[in-house]
């Protein structure tokens, strides 16, 4: 998956445990986990807007996007 979540580093940064985080913004730590491993298909956009308000940052700063492999040439 070419999308890569920092939620980790930046939880690092604010020196923030999960476990805290989650209270914060009202999810699981379960739920919690799995957006931090990027095992998630999608975010809500206000679970997102708690999670940068908690963490006084930007939805670029949980994000990252790095290009994958390109797909096979399929014109022959």
């Amino acid at each position: 998956m070419p999308v890569i979540v920092t939620l980790d580093v930046m939880l690092a940064r604010r020196k923030m445990r999960s476990r805290e985080l989650a209270e914060r913004v009202g999810i699981t730590e379960a739920n919690l986990s799995l957006l931090k491993s990027g095992k998630v298909r999608g975010v809500r956009f206000d679970t997102l807007s708690r999670i940068c308000e908690v963490l006084q940052c930007q939805p670029g700063d949980l994000l990252a996007w790095e290009p994958g492999p390109e797909p096979p040439d399929n014109s022959d």
